[in-house]
């Protein structure tokens, strides 16, 4: 089958991207690492010892960042309906986490805790049609943001991907009702043409 003009152009600036390029010299499993890096920095999210949680996790770029950065004292759950190599110091839980035998799963892993950072980076499959794709992303993010809502501690933080579009500002409404403080973020790594920024809210309101 013939690609279309818009996944040749993907393809071709995928090949040519530096942030791609980079991951395959420094051994990370995906460019959206250097996302986090950025965002870890300018947020101060993270410290050892503590217990994260990684929505969508697969192919694993955020929990390879994340889980060395805990130490032995620090506990990071990842979780997603695909497969996803392992991670060492990483619980991985596959399958959907709205569903009650893996929510559960995610609960026996936190063992009676709560998790200081609640961290998604998920997004749909594209359709190539704009107004689904929204809505599959904005469901999403509030599947993600329900999840940190149920396991969050008091004070702890969250940072989700999101799509510039419909139900965006009401999303960020919701969000600043759960937390003290909501930042909107474009990191360098991120496509400058891609709609994507991602959010960052601190202080959770128990």
């Amino acid at each position: 089958m013939a690609r279309s003009k818009s996944s040749n152009r993907w393809l071709e600036e995928h090949v040519n991207d530096p942030y791609v390029k980079r991951a395959q010299v420094d051994g990370y499993r995906s460019r959206a690492s250097y996302k986090l890096i950025e965002l870890l920095d300018k947020d101060k999210l993270l410290r050892p010892g503590m217990t994260v949680l990684d929505l969508g996790s697969a192919p694993g770029g955020w929990s390879q960042i994340i889980a060395p950065l805990l130490g032995s004292k620090g506990k990071l759950i990842a979780s997603d309906i695909l497969p996803m190599d392992p991670i060492p110091h990483t619980e991985f839980i596959q399958g959907d986490f709205t569903e009650e035998e893996v929510f559960n799963q995610i609960m026996a892993a936190l063992n009676g805790e709560k998790a200081d950072l609640v961290i998604s980076d998920m997004a749909p499959n594209i359709s190539g049609v704009d107004a689904a794709d929204q809505a599959s992303s904005m469901y999403l993010v509030e599947l993600a943001l329900d999840m940190a809502r149920q396991t969050l501690k008091p004070n702890g933080s969250f940072l989700t991907k999101i799509f510039h579009g419909e139900g965006y500002e009401q999303f960020l409404k919701d969000l600043r009702t759960c937390f003290d403080k909501v930042v909107v973020r474009k990191p360098d790594a991120s496509r400058a043409r891609s709609r994507e920024v991602y959010v960052v809210g601190k202080g959770f309101k128990d």
